[in-house]
């Protein structure tokens, strides 16, 4: 058995769990705090849990994808080092990597709310408000299908970072 690879899957199963119960926790409060401060939205409100709900799909299948950047990173550590800094130097990694993710789908939810909004004669956080569930199903719709359409972009700009070695030329 490989203790560095038993280390790296004990290391992925832990963060996965702590990590994102973290990020999902935050992302459900901030949006939360969000609705009650800005639009006046009440917890109760089924039309803004369908949103936020939206919310923290994407943001699940976006961190989701770091996955494998994550362990091609490991593939280039495990190189050279040791357990120990492997460990802490993969944990780092791993925190790049859900920050981009992060930022990149608040970015999505951000601008494809706000164009929606834009494109529509109605406004859709009043409606969500009054609790109208068909257009928090369409908003919701559109955010989880834009994150599925730019996953693989924001996946691929994390690949760029990785330090992948130069091979001589052919």
């Amino acid at each position: 058995m490989d203790a560095n690879i038993a280390l790296l899957a004990i290391i992925e199963i832990i963060s996965a769990i702590t990590i994102g119960i973290f990020i999902l926790a935050l992302t459900y409060k901030i949006v939360q705090w969000v609705g009650r401060k800005y639009y006046r939205i009440q917890d109760y409100n089924l039309s803004y849990s369908i949103f936020v709900s939206a919310i923290i799909l994407s943001v699940g299948i976006m961190i989701s994808g770091i996955v494998q950047p994550l362990i091609s990173s490991f593939r280039l550590l495990n190189q050279r080092a040791d357990s120990f800094s492997l460990a802490f130097e993969y944990i780092a990694t791993g925190a790049i990597y859900i920050a981009i993710a992060y930022t990149a789908t608040v970015l999505i939810g951000l601008i494809s709310t706000f164009l929606y909004s834009k494109l529509t004669p109605i406004d859709e956080f009043e409606e969500i408000r009054k609790n109208n569930v068909g257009v928090s199903l369409i908003i919701s719709s559109i955010l989880v299908t834009l994150t599925l359409l730019t996953k693989d972009g924001v996946m691929l700009l994390i690949e760029a970072i990785i330090p992948y070695p130069e091979l001589p030329p052919l």
